[in-house]
């Protein structure tokens, strides 16, 4: 386990997965990311990779060739290396194995680094491709956030929190298939909320598992108090893709930056015609990053 913390927050850090295991609060005693309460959900923040869900029946094709997958990838799983270590900054490296190309056909190099400023954590990623042809991958961010989080409240107390717009356009999961279901689209709609756009979190809002917005909608998300003031916003500039999930009844959000997501239900083509699918050139790195601020109660 490795922590770097300041004035404001406390952040530790397990090797394995690189996950996130706490953003503690020092200023109001409290713990800000989930627990991994197994009743729930046993995971804190996994990072998904080389794939984001599921791909359809859980095979991937890569040139023609067939390659059985799982749910999120391997990274999660995976045992990193902790490359620099100081006060404010940790980062992570994990290399291909012959296991990792039995699952995923590339040569690469994936760095997690976090950053911590102020009363915010920035989580930053770099892929890079090893291999003498393009590498198509996605990636993404999956923490939880405890909902709730003040004493005598509950999760439908809370308010998500967008960028300023009137509305946002979301699929759901198909039914029993964990891929996107684009037969029908639903509209989220919001209100203003100060700077920030918003909407209640309802008792059924996760019922069909989680809410995936496409087309860069989102830039910024985040969990109000139920006086409509910020709890933690995430700024994830450049996302193509976001999801926002939790099991239903359980006291947790998850608000999820994606680069690329799961299949759509009956996708069965080649992983260079997915959809938001990361196609990154032989010799070059990938760069994304996301920035959790937690703001103080007043």
């Amino acid at each position: 386990m490795y922590t770097i913390e300041n004035q404001y927050l406390k952040v530790c850090v397990d090797s394995m997965g690189a996950e996130l295991q706490s953003i503690y609060d020092k200023e109001m005693d409290k713990e800000i990311l989930w627990y991994g309460d197994e009743k729930f959900w046993a995971r804190r923040s996994p990072l998904l990779f080389p794939n984001v869900g599921r791909h359809y029946k859980n095979r991937c094709y890569y040139n023609g060739k067939c390659f059985d997958t799982d749910l999120h990838g391997f990274a999660r799983s995976s045992e990193f290396v902790c490359i620099k270590q100081e006060e404010n900054f940790l980062s992570f490296c994990l290399k291909d194995t012959e296991e990792t190309r039995a699952y995923f056909p590339y040569t690469f190099v994936l760095t997690v680094s976090y950053r911590l400023q102020s009363r915010s954590l920035e989580v930053l990623w770099e892929v890079e491709n090893n291999n003498a042809e393009k590498m198509y991958f996605t990636i993404g961010g999956h923490p939880g956030f405890n909902v709730p989080i003040l004493e005598g409240t509950e999760q439908t107390d809370y308010k998500l929190l967008f960028n300023k717009q009137d509305s946002l356009e979301y699929h759901l999961v198909h039914e029993n298939s964990g891929n996107t279901d684009m037969e029908k689209s639903y509209e989220l709609p919001l209100e203003p909320f100060g700077t920030y756009s918003g909407c209640a979190i309802t008792e059924h809002m996760f019922d069909h598992d989680a809410l995936i917005f496409d087309g860069s909608q989102v830039t910024c998300a985040g969990i109000a108090y139920p006086d409509s003031t910020p709890y933690i916003t995430m700024d994830c500039e450049g996302f193509t893709n976001f999801g926002i999930w939790s099991l239903p009844g359980a006291p947790y959000i998850c608000l999820e930056p994606w680069q690329g997501r799961c299949d759509d239900y009956g996708f069965e083509g080649d992983i260079s015609e997915k959809p938001d699918v990361v196609s990154l050139e032989a010799g070059k790195s990938f760069h994304q990053s996301y920035t959790v601020t937690v703001h103080k109660k007043q």
